[in-house]
């Protein structure tokens, strides 16, 4: 397999916001600590020596319980967390079904190579990558489905609340129908599993076998404990809404698209199968879509009793994260860094350190079928990222064997009519609007015939053409980037390999885009 890289802003799929922060742009730098270099973790590790030894005992134990009915557990990396020269390189995402569009697993290789980059770099400590479920996400439409050969299949169940508590006992009918080798491992993972989480930490266990991989289920008592009082501050007396606001605006004043907005209050109510918002009206607080009504104490012992029951939103899960592990860098995608620089002052407001902001891997795969084609054709790896207009274009102007641009006819015409202009001006000056006028129309008609000209080869080349857009289809489906459609099993299905393919390719810390082009 080859791995070519192009750099972000070449490809037209990312935002100037992530393009500037990642380049280093002199705006952006009081929303960030420091850039996600690897010489910049040995300041990010001294800020986090002070994490807390009782809560590296609570985070043991939560992963302990977690992973007693898992085969063949990372028990050395869990029992390393105890230890205070041991710190985390952490990503997350939600729990979607069949682990959802392929930047999943690139995300988590990034965790998992950043980890070996600095125990290289940094040998005197250890560090774990940690995958951080979402498990107490309420919005199944996202993750309750996944595209595989250009067919969606869908988790449908009236199961509410968090959805790491859902029941999957009949997503294992989905990949019956599927009918490919290699899915036995999906099936069970979900038929064997009362729970999403459980199945999904059993799935991704299993496809990153023999890595040192930490799956984190934070909707646990004992971890929600440990952020308690913060619980009790931003629901009692919040502050995060106005300093997050306030950095938005900042934001917006530079032009920067903000990505989330706060709430008063940035807790969802969370039991059973409810998890609903938080609101204060007047001197109650309510829980919205239901009855429950709490007094400001009823709150506050609810708090102190109950705090399994406070799940924080997307303004303030960072922050339970950041309390909870012993954490240097948080690997993302393009818009959860660009949330992530709305939350600085946050870290600020209650003494946490914020994270190097660390983009995951992002990935084009290019198959050997269309590796082949793309030979064929004669493709550069900037032209699989040019829009299909320009590629069109591009491809019959570089294939043509006949001269398809009039660009010395319409330089011979404009220079002729600026010559007409000279002798009118000698003549009636009032003839030079006219004369001016003609010209546009002579120099539109001379377009007209080069479209007319282009048209006519892209007939003659109607065969490749099609072979082109197909090609773009298949690594851009419906237009968007294949790593945020295809699902895993469009290459495992073939290439079981492809998951240790890649964390021996790709490295995380080398911030372009990258093209894997499998071997024909």
């Amino acid at each position: 397999m080859q791995l070519h890289q192009i750099d972000f802003a070449q490809t037209g799929v990312f935002s100037d916001t992530f393009v500037d922060y990642i380049t280093g742009k002199d705006a952006l730098k009081e929303f960030y600590h420091q850039l996600p270099h690897i010489e910049n973790f040995e300041q990010q590790i001294a800020l986090k020596k002070t994490f807390s030894a009782d809560t590296r005992q609570v985070l043991h134990k939560a992963l302990t319980q977690q992973y007693q009915h898992v085969p063949a557990p990372p028990q050395a990396q869990i029992d390393a967390l105890l230890e205070d020269n041991t710190f985390t390189v952490t990503t997350g995402h939600q729990l979607n079904l069949a682990t959802g569009p392929l930047y999943f697993v690139y995300k988590i290789a990034a965790a998992i190579n950043t980890a070996k980059a600095l125990k290289a770099k940094y040998p005197a400590y250890n560090f774990i990558p940690v995958y951080w479920m979402a498990s107490e996400d309420h919005d199944f439409a996202e993750i309750n489905h996944f595209n595989l050969f250009g067919k969606t299949y869908t988790w449908n169940t009236d199961q509410t609340g968090a959805v790491g508590q859902f029941n999957p006992e009949n997503v294992a009918q989905i990949f019956e129908k599927i009918n490919e080798p290699k899915t036995d491992l999906f099936a069970q993972a979900y038929a064997q599993h009362s729970s999403l989480s459980d199945a999904t930490r059993y799935l991704v266990h299993q496809l990153f076998a023999n890595t040192d991989l930490v799956i984190l289920d934070a909707d646990h008592t004992g971890l929600k404990k440990v952020f308690q009082p913060i619980i009790k501050k931003e629901v009692l007396t919040p502050a995060s809404f106005d300093i997050v606001r306030q950095t938005s605006e900042k934001l917006d004043q530079l032009n920067y698209k903000t990505q989330v907005t706060p709430r008063e209050i940035n807790f969802f109510y969370l039991e059973g199968n409810t998890r609903e918002r938080i609101v204060r009206e007047g001197e109650e607080f309510k829980v919205l879509n239901t009855d429950l009504s709490f007094s400001p104490a009823q709150m506050e012992a609810l708090i102190e009793q109950h705090p399994e029951r406070f799940s924080p939103n997307v303004i303030l899960r960072p922050l339970y994260q950041e309390c909870i592990l012993p954490n240097l860098s948080y690997i993302g995608g393009p818009s959860e860094l660009v949330y992530w620089l709305q939350l600085k002052g946050v870290f600020e407001h209650f003494q946490c350190p914020f994270p190097l902001l660390q983009p995951r891997n992002f990935v084009l795969f290019v198959d050997h079928i269309n590796h082949k084609k793309k030979e064929k054709l004669d493709l550069s790896i900037a032209d699989l990222f040019l829009d299909e207009v320009t590629l069109r274009k591009n491809f019959v102007l570089k294939n043509s064997e006949n001269e398809l641009k009039l660009d010395q006819e319409v330089a011979t015409l404009n220079q002729a009519f600026a010559s007409v202009v000279q002798k009118a001006l000698e003549v009636d000056k009032s003839l030079e609007g006219f004369i001016k006028s003609e010209q546009q129309k002579s120099l539109k008609s001379l377009g007209n015939i080069e479209k007319r000209l282009k048209k006519s080869e892209e007939r003659k080349l109607e065969t490749e053409i099609n072979q082109l857009l197909k090609l773009k289809e298949k690594l851009f489906p419906n237009g968007a980037p294949q790593e945020r459609k295809d699902n895993i099993l469009s290459i495992y299905v073939n290439n079981p390999a492809f998951i240790s393919q890649i964390l021996e390719k790709l490295n995380p810390l080398s911030f372009r885009m990258n093209v894997l082009l499998e071997s024909f």
